[in-house]
């Protein structure tokens, strides 16, 4: 479930190739005129998607930038994308199919958590910095959290959309207790794992409003990771003005689900927060948090606020 936008033309063609495994893809854009952004910097896509969802479907993708081939990693709960070069560049076609081995999160986090030497220091004495530094954002979390490279991307889409067209992603997210909840609904073999929860930041070009971000994004996030395929399962709180430590005003919204269907082991409802400002340099932003809700483990609402707080700009040439 926690996944994919469909496109304003009706979809995409199956009998068509996945474009994201193609060279030269390119979105159509959404408006005419607009380029189409990349998935991490779109707006959000909340017309309605085909009702339903397959069987055994994974919850949250990863997109991994990096100069290498297509790598798609079939583990579990998360799908796993090595695309070639920066953020804007197209996707290398690659080998297919491989083991989770071929590219761990997990152990790309560890050796660079933030890909790279110019991040900030955490503001929280004992927490981790998260940083994004193609929109020069940051913000810390605790210290059982783990950072993902800058190049990761998570995105959720319509789960029956074959070509898993983002709905709303996040890049250089950090991640809580990712194997939190494992199964292997589809009796495959293959035990897929859901994450308890998961914070990241975006860049929101086509956005109107910083609350039509706080509210449309939040929704999305819950209903593409959680509710699928019942968006009236999914409640969006009132937006309100936020004001983080260092000083950014900006909307804020939360969303929840309730009543989501328990088809398999790890479906549970789900909860998310996001905050939206207007950038420095003019541009529209976000932060978002997403996570299960309802269960033992869940983040608690004053942590997701503190963490909310420590969202900051920063210049990483200078950091």
């Amino acid at each position: 479930m926690w996944p994919g936008e469909q496109s304003s033309t009706g979809g995409p063609d199956p009998r068509q190739p996945n474009p994201y495994r193609q060279p030269g893809y390119q979105q159509q854009p959404p408006y005419a005129g607009q380029q189409q952004p990349a998935p991490w910097n779109a707006p959000t896509v909340t017309a309605g998607g085909p009702p339903g969802r397959g069987p055994g479907n994974g919850r949250t993708k990863l997109l991994a930038i990096a100069a290498a081939a297509v790598v798609v990693v079939a583990a579990a709960v998360t799908g796993t994308v090595l695309l070639g070069g920066g953020e804007d560049d197209e996707a290398s076609p690659g080998p297919g199919t491989s083991s989770p081995a071929a590219f761990s999160p997990a152990a790309s986090a560890a050796d660079d958590p933030r890909g790279g030497g110019d991040a900030p220091k955490p503001t929280v004495e004992g927490w981790t910095v998260v940083a994004n530094p193609d929109h020069g954002l940051a913000f810390d979390v605790p210290a059982s959290w783990v950072p993902q490279s800058r190049d990761w991307v998570t995105y959720v889409a319509e789960d029956d959309d074959p070509e898993e067209k983002p709905l709303v992603a996040m890049k250089a997210p950090a991640v809580l207790k990712e194997k939190w909840c494992g199964s292997d609904d589809d009796r495959d073999g293959s035990v897929e794992h859901t994450p308890l929860a998961t914070a990241g930041t975006r860049g929101n070009n086509g956005a109107r409003s910083t609350e039509e971000i706080a509210r449309n994004d939040s929704a999305t996030w819950v209903y593409g990771a959680f509710a699928q395929p019942d968006r009236d399962k999914v409640s969006t709180g009132p937006v309100t003005s936020f004001t983080t430590a260092s000083g950014i005003e900006g909307s804020v919204a939360t969303s929840r689900s309730s009543g989501v269907a328990k088809k398999g082991k790890c479906d549970v409802n789900g909860k998310a927060t996001t905050f939206a400002f207007k950038s420095a340099d003019g541009d529209f932003v976000s932060w978002s948090f997403f996570g299960a809700a309802g269960v033992t483990d869940e983040v608690p609402e004053a942590t997701v606020r503190k963490i909310l707080a420590t969202v900051r700009e920063y210049t990483p040439s200078d950091a």
